[in-house]
């Protein structure tokens, strides 16, 4: 008989998707052995309203189609829950995809969910919202809301926007004036951002933004101090090398744990490249084990990374 399975998809992901689209979808999960719903979501807030339906419908699988922002949203409704949660990767980065070795082509994508092999891995979250990747300040979240302003007024696709964003935030630079609580200590600092993510991220070398994993129960912290662009500069190089740990205006921390505060009653976050302004303290805490997802068995995610390496060298020679 088969199972029950509501997929919830971004209908703007990638090129948009018709309702054609989405009864060919229901198809290739009838094909894999699964009876799927497929639900066209056309905001964050539907997108949302539809995994709160699911989930009062008893289904046991729900699976979101998207990109980051759209996964988050899905995962949001889930987290803390029992409900096995799969993964359409339709997006631009897929970085929760990519980092649990989800397969990114989508047939392959809907065999792991029929594949039915759940783990549990953590989700970060500040002030009551999560993040299944990480959190900012400082100036990426400007730059978020810049490219946002510039794609409606002006309509620019996104990563032009993004690039015009970024230059004129490096233009204006500025600064937190923040004060950390953290593993029992406090830290005072003056700088241009702070990463926190869940769980560590690799920050050194060519694999820089990849996590090795999603269960070890700890946020990581990145921030530089009073840095300015030529020192950023510095750190990006430093970065590159593997000497970014060695850096001394750079901190690297991690704790389960961590309160923030700055000298403004309001202040930008942003969470999984969604930003939102949040009021001052900063409470971010890790979730241990609050999501359980879908992934290949060890064994094909080690295949996946070896045909990838194999691949890449197929192409460099």
């Amino acid at each position: 008989m088969p199972v029950q399975i509501a997929v919830i998809v971004n209908a703007s992901a990638g090129n948009g998707c018709t309702a054609e689209w989405a009864d060919n979808l229901a198809g290739k999960f009838r094909a894999a052995g699964l009876d799927a719903h497929v639900t066209l979501a056309r905001s964050g807030a539907e997108i949302i309203e539809a995994a709160r339906r699911a989930v009062n419908d008893s289904a046991q699988t729900i699976v979101a189609g998207g990109g980051d922002g759209t996964v988050n949203a899905v995962a949001s409704v889930l987290a803390g829950t029992d409900i096995l949660f799969g993964v359409l990767p339709l997006g631009t980065l897929n970085h929760f995809a990519k980092d649990l070795h989800i397969p990114l082509e989508l047939d392959e994508a809907i065999r792991n969910i029929a594949a039915g092999h759940g783990i549990r891995v953590d989700t970060g979250e500040v002030n009551g919202r999560i993040f299944l990747n990480n959190s900012s300040l400082g100036l990426y979240p400007d730059i978020v809301r810049d490219r946002e302003k510039q794609q409606r007024r002006l309509g620019r696709g996104k990563w032009l926007a993004f690039c015009w964003a970024a230059i004129a935030a490096f233009r204006r630079y500025p600064f937190l004036n923040v004060r950390l609580r953290l593993n029992g200590n406090e830290h005072r600092r003056f700088t241009p951002f702070i990463f926190i993510g869940n769980n560590e991220y690799v920050m050194e070398g060519f694999n820089i933004g990849e996590r090795q994993r999603l269960d070890a129960g700890q946020l990581s912290l990145y921030m530089a101090q009073r840095t300015g662009r030529l020192g950023l500069l510095r750190l990006a190089v430093s970065a590159l090398f593997g000497r970014l740990r060695q850096a001394k205006d750079f901190d690297v921390l991690t704790a389960k744990e961590i309160l923030i505060e700055t000298r403004h009653k309001r202040i930008r976050v942003a969470t999984d490249g969604e930003v939102n302004v949040m009021e001052n303290p900063l409470h971010y805490r890790i979730r241990a084990g609050a999501l359980q997802v879908l992934v290949p068995k060890k064994t094909d995610a080690s295949a996946a990374v070896k045909e990838e390496q194999h691949a890449y060298a197929r192409t460099s020679v």
